[in-house]
């Protein structure tokens, strides 16, 4: 009886919430780990001595402060994730397809933290890095706003909740599109990028007040 019911809803477009948050933590699991793995590591001359060593990571310190950006950037991808992934009981067909490009960007963002940690005075190095937060969150944005209209939510979820969060992160690709026009022109802005948590939660209630209030989708019952 339970697999015919599996299978229903796998022949319904529905699919099980849970198992797309373990997929996801695989693939920010990774990409997070990879994130390191790109740091250089001293050798050599660098490890002979405690100021030559101090040396190496003061000349690194722009690879370490990439990675703790990203890091944290992931960390709070997740984070939102799995708060979104624990308010919904069956996902539709779109809402999956949305979480492809989610998981390709967070896949792709060790490439230019490497980039950048390595050439933080470059123009194109810190753009890289901006356009591909933005889109990391736009994605994020995009499967939000999806799950809020089309999943098949658990008992108790706030629709509305989903919504304001899907803002939020909407405000950050914003904010990151437009740092990577101010990087461009003057590459020492990177660190406005720390402001993103503050963007979340100030952009995201100025965007859900700014939007027009929106009529609840029908929810299908079991």
């Amino acid at each position: 009886m339970s697999g015919d019911r599996t299978r229903n809803r796998w022949e319904q477009g529905d699919f099980d919430a849970h198992r797309m948050g373990a997929f996801a933590d695989a693939v920010l699991a990774i990409a997070i780990t990879l994130l390191v793995i790109e740091i250089k590591r001293p050798e050599g001359a660098a490890l002979e001595t405690p100021h030559a060593l101090a040396d190496f990571r003061w000349q690194e310190k722009a690879s370490f402060v990439a990675f703790a950006l990203a890091f944290f950037l992931l960390w709070s991808v997740w984070r939102r994730l799995h708060i979104l992934i624990d308010k919904i009981d069956r996902l539709d067909r779109v809402t999956v397809g949305l979480h492809a490009p989610l998981l390709l960007f967070a896949a792709f963002l060790p490439f230019p933290t490497a980039v950048f940690g390595n050439a933080p005075d470059n123009e194109l190095a810190a753009c890289l890095f901006s356009l591909s937060a933005a889109a990391l969150f736009g994605s994020e944005a995009v499967m939000k706003e999806s799950a809020w209209r089309g999943a098949i939510l658990a008992p108790g979820a706030d629709p509305p909740a989903i919504r304001a969060s899907a803002g939020a992160s909407g405000a950050v690709t914003l904010f990151f599109l437009l740092t990577a026009a101010l990087v461009w022109l003057t590459p020492s802005a990177w660190p406005l990028w720390f402001a993103a948590p503050g963007i979340a939660y100030f952009g995201g209630t100025l965007v859900e007040r700014l939007r027009p209030c929106a009529e609840l989708p029908h929810r299908p019952t079991e």
